[in-house]
């Protein structure tokens, strides 16, 4: 538990100027780490859902994170024709509702707005399926962002 309150501590830190005035959309298109991720949310159509009024729990990949995918990887989902492959991807990467580091319990399971569950891993630090939480409980206006090292990937 005190890993979950530094990293959220620091992700605090990191991407608020002050009191929470952004969607999930701005904050992660505010900072620099997010490129990726945001122009994949804007290709899946995206936008408007994550700037709604949630809320939302976003386990955001860095652009490390979706540059250690397979060369290729990225360039193919952004295409057009590739769609629904991707937002698959990303809706694997959301929970409906504000979900806080404090609110996760070692083993549970949450039900992602694509279908299928992730899990959560407290044991070895936080965990979501095999992608480490290196920064928790970054408030936003409509939801909470939580940045993983790694991209999910839903059953297919």
């Amino acid at each position: 538990m005190r890993k979950l309150l530094l990293i959220s501590a620091l992700g605090t830190s990191l991407f608020a100027s002050g009191a929470y005035a952004a969607d999930i959309v701005d904050t992660a298109s505010s900072n620099g780490s997010f490129k990726t991720l945001v122009a994949a949310v804007q290709a899946a159509g995206l936008v408007d859902t994550l700037k709604g009024a949630g809320p939302f729990t976003v386990f955001a990949p860095t652009d490390d994170a979706f540059a250690a995918l397979p060369a290729g990887t990225i360039d193919d989902l952004l295409k057009p024709e590739n769609k629904d492959k991707l937002t698959k991807i990303l809706t694997y990467h959301v929970v409906s509702g504000k979900v806080m580091s404090g609110d996760l319990k070692d083993g549970m399971k949450a039900a992602t707005v694509e279908g299928a569950e992730v899990t959560i891993d407290l044991d070895s630090g936080p965990m979501v399926n095999e992608a480490k939480v290196v920064m928790a409980d970054v408030a936003t206006d409509n939801g909470v962002i939580h940045v993983i090292d790694k991209v999910l990937m839903p059953p297919m």
